[in-house]
């Protein structure tokens, strides 16, 4: 019979039909929602400090004290509890800069047996808090280097500047009776990236102007290098100040040299 043949290629017909035809398109993905942006940093009103006055320094990010800045001053009450420091460096990240200028250092001060007490980002007052919380005791240095006041030309007076240095330099007598204080005038800085003296330079002509008083003979001497940092149609070499306000290998040579020949008179 002609029956189940006709059946078997009907069968077969249907099923390369099916075969045939092509497969659904796979469900296309929900659009996914945009990335949040990230949340800004949270940043702190952070307490009024005068210049003139001890007070810790406070980080903007946390509202706290600054834990960096605990740790370097602990670390300095240390070596003062040595007691073998003949000659102590006070500032902020100027001075602190010394640390990578090991050579230098080496070779102009190593042997008064020399200490470094800078911490990046200080003011007056901040220095005022560390010589009164343990830094100088425990010492009997010869002679003090003290530069510091420049990260106060944002929000302090020249005034109110040279107030704080002042008591920085009558705290050290007072501390330190036995030791000659070489105070220097806070160095020139400029703007980026022309190197031009600015307005906070111009602050700080004033502040050097007062402290300048503060020079007794005896006691307090006071050096303004500023003049031994070369300037070009009234601008900052980058070869000295590569921002303009921190110190090149080339600018701590030039302090080293320019304070040489006093520092030593002082540490007899």
């Amino acid at each position: 019979m002609k029956i189940p043949t006709i059946l078997t290629l009907t069968a077969l017909l249907l099923s390369s039909a099916t075969q045939a035809q092509p497969s659904a398109a796979p469900a296309a993905a929900p659009p996914q929602a945009p990335a949040a942006p990230a949340a800004p940093a949270p940043t702190f009103t952070l307490p009024t400090q005068k210049a003139d006055v001890p007070a810790q320094k406070y980080d903007n990010k946390t509202g706290e004290v600054s834990v960096g800045f605990l740790a370097a001053h602990e670390r300095f009450v240390a070596i003062a509890k040595e007691g073998s420091t003949q000659l102590l460096f006070l500032g902020d990240s100027i001075t602190a800069g010394w640390g990578g200028q090991k050579a230098i250092w080496d070779a102009a001060f190593g042997a008064y047996q020399p200490a470094n007490f800078g911490i990046g980002g200080d003011r007056t007052q901040h220095v005022l808090w560390r010589i009164t919380n343990g830094e100088l005791d425990g010492i009997k240095p010869k002679a003090v280097v003290l530069m510091i006041g420049t990260n106060n030309a944002g929000a302090d007076s020249a005034e109110d500047i040279a107030k704080g240095i002042t008591v920085i330099v009558e705290t050290i007598r007072e501390k330190q009776p036995q030791a000659k204080i070489l105070l220097l005038a806070v160095f020139p800085r400029g703007d980026k990236p022309t190197g031009k003296l600015n307005a906070a330079n111009t602050k700080l002509v004033e502040v050097n102007s007062t402290i300048a008083k503060l020079d007794d003979g005896k006691n307090i001497f006071f050096i303004d290098i500023g003049t031994a940092f070369p300037l070009a149609d009234g601008a900052l070499s980058a070869e000295v100040m590569p921002d303009f306000l921190h110190l090149s290998p080339v600018g701590y040579q030039i302090w080293a040299d320019a304070i040489g020949s006093k520092l030593a008179e002082l540490m007899q």
